[in-house]
């Protein structure tokens, strides 16, 4: 999600927004709490503990759900309502190649190898939904295949992290647009 969220700073900054309100925009503390809770967690996988990975599933939901105090907050119904779409195309997508593949999410490791969040061993000992890539693997373009080094993600998976790149966004654009009309 860090990746998600550095994307809309860049780019509302690229769109000459003014980033400094979003120090009073107490509406994204539960999404800053959240991030730090779930690098704290990509920090006992890279110690290859895997005890946490088991609550991954609900990081995820929380993320969702924290996204609705900005747009409630900043009423931000338009650009939800897209992001939901997104939300809901980057679901199907993922499903669709889960389907295929007996259920599970099929990952192809580069990077994350190497930085050592990566392991075939920890993959194994983990009892949720992805499991190794392999040359029967189906639809191999919507699988989790790319890998950031501390994440590695589906086309799938993209679409579910526009929402939150949505709502940031216009969240800084309404702040710029109230700071304005002050």
């Amino acid at each position: 999600m860090l990746l998600t969220i550095i994307t809309a700073l860049l780019f509302a900054k690229i769109k000459h927004y003014n980033l400094r309100p979003l120090i009073k925009a107490y509406a994204l503390y539960p999404l800053l709490l959240l991030e730090i809770g779930y690098w704290v967690l990509q920090a006992t996988v890279f110690m290859h503990n895997y005890f946490f990975i088991q609550y991954a599933s609900y990081v995820k939901s929380a993320y969702l759900y924290v996204m609705f105090i900005p747009i409630i907050v900043y009423k931000l119904y338009k650009p939800a309502l897209y992001g939901s779409v997104s939300v809901l195309v980057g679901t199907v997508l993922n499903r669709l190649v889960m389907s295929v593949n007996g259920g599970k999410m099929p990952v192809y490791a580069t990077l994350s190898r190497y930085t050592g969040y990566y392991s075939e061993a920890g993959m194994s000992n983990t009892q949720d939904i992805h499991c190794v890539g392999t040359a029967a693997t189906k639809l191999k373009i919507l699988t989790d295949y790319i890998d950031v080094g501390w994440c590695i993600l589906s086309i799938g998976d993209l679409f579910v992290h526009a929402f939150t790149f949505i709502i940031l966004f216009y969240t800084i654009k309404c702040l710029n647009n109230e700071l304005a009309k002050s």
